[in-house]
């Protein structure tokens, strides 16, 4: 896929709103349904309760009714998808008591413009529901809404993944303690995940504080997870660092080339040097990286961090090290009885030796 060029035209385009549209929001759930977006809650500066509807054609928002017995309260990290004329939302309440017990899941009717109560198609006593939970995945596979992780009140992040039949309104728990809920992504949140044809492909999210990088498929005929290994664009190879957190080669250039072209603070880290034997940690260089590599003993500026110290002490080691070596080796080879005991305290930058310290350490005498 040829990358675009600076002149290539930008792909989005501003379209500028009128006075009567959404309020700066984020968690909020959105989806389309027949030419339209379809936008709930979210948080501002406190949790949203509104409803929008956008109009692609007209470029026009129009707020829809979000109250009522059957229509949700403010939600945030929720999820919304649309299938035959209804949407379906699910999680994003406010952790309480009065959640413990409530299955978190409204209906819209599109084309009566109202809230229905989702219990009214349910055929046959529930045995089993999901809990309400934020930042999860839902996405739809024919006549049913599944529904991946997300975070559950003080449990953290959870792997259980559910489906919903829209037929008969039953929750089925998928996986649920079987070996091969253990094989899948995961506990998660916050994550991404779209269908295409008749699997669902997972992407990242966060599990506990960490995130994660990892790419799944759920293959909805044989419910089966497949771990996905993608390859670079840019390279044509594996991604630098792989499923299983292992650094992968890059294709077409030298380990050796890559670590010189890098600047000093970064070739530490990737050496595993720093005080007391730990890496130090990376920072962005206050000046040109040329101007940390050039020759000579100078060491920078009392503003430089420390780590760019180091870097240039390293650095000037080195070479200090490098010339004693240059010098003093030839007069070893002389006197093969004698063993030397040079410091890096006797070379000075830019010269050799000290002489008579020379004479007395390959003599024997004292210091």
């Amino acid at each position: 896929m040829p990358a675009m060029s600076q002149k290539s035209p930008c792909l989005w385009t501003w379209l500028p709103q009128g006075s009567q549209s959404p309020c700066d929001r984020y968690k909020h759930a959105c989806c389309t349904y027949d030419g339209d977006v379809y936008v709930l809650g979210g948080r501002d500066t406190h949790c949203l309760r509104d409803f929008w509807r956008y109009s692609v054609v007209r470029n026009e928002w129009t707020e829809l009714v979000c109250t009522g017995e059957a229509a949700p309260e403010e939600l945030e990290e929720h999820s919304m998808v649309a299938h035959e004329g209804f949407l379906y939302v699910f999680g994003g309440m406010l952790d309480s008591a009065y959640t413990e017990w409530r299955c978190p899941l409204w209906v819209f009717h599109i084309a009566k413009q109202k809230w229905v109560h989702w219990q009214g198609k349910k055929s046959s006593p529930q045995t089993q529901m999901p809990t309400n939970r934020k930042g999860h995945s839902a996405v739809v596979f024919g006549s049913a809404m599944f529904v991946y992780g997300g975070y559950v009140d003080m449990r953290g992040s959870s792997q259980e993944f559910w489906s919903l039949n829209y037929d008969t309104m039953a929750w089925s728990l998928l996986d649920g303690g079987s070996q091969q809920a253990s094989l899948g992504p995961g506990p998660r949140h916050s994550h991404s995940a779209t269908a295409h044809l008749d699997c669902m492909y997972l992407f990242g999210g966060l599990r506990g504080l960490r995130e994660q990088r990892d790419f799944w498929r759920w293959n909805s005929s044989s419910r089966t997870w497949s771990s996905l290994k993608t390859m670079s664009l840019q390279t044509g190879g594996p991604l630098s660092r792989g499923l299983q957190g292992q650094h992968a080669p890059v294709r077409g250039r030298r380990e050796p080339e890559l670590a010189r072209e890098l600047p000093v603070e970064v070739q530490l880290h990737l050496a595993g040097l720093g005080a007391a034997g730990h890496a130090p940690r990376l920072h962005r260089p206050p000046q040109d990286p040329p101007l940390l590599r050039r020759a000579g003993p100078q060491l920078p500026s009392r503003d430089r961090r420390p780590l760019l110290r180091l870097g240039t002490q390293t650095q000037a080691a080195g070479r200090q090290t490098q010339a004693l070596q240059e010098q003093v080796l030839p007069l070893a080879a002389r006197f093969p009885g004698v063993r030397g005991r040079y410091r890096a305290g006797d070379v000075q930058p830019g010269r050799g030796p000290r002489r008579q310290d020379a004479r007395r350490v390959f003599a024997g005498g004292p210091r």
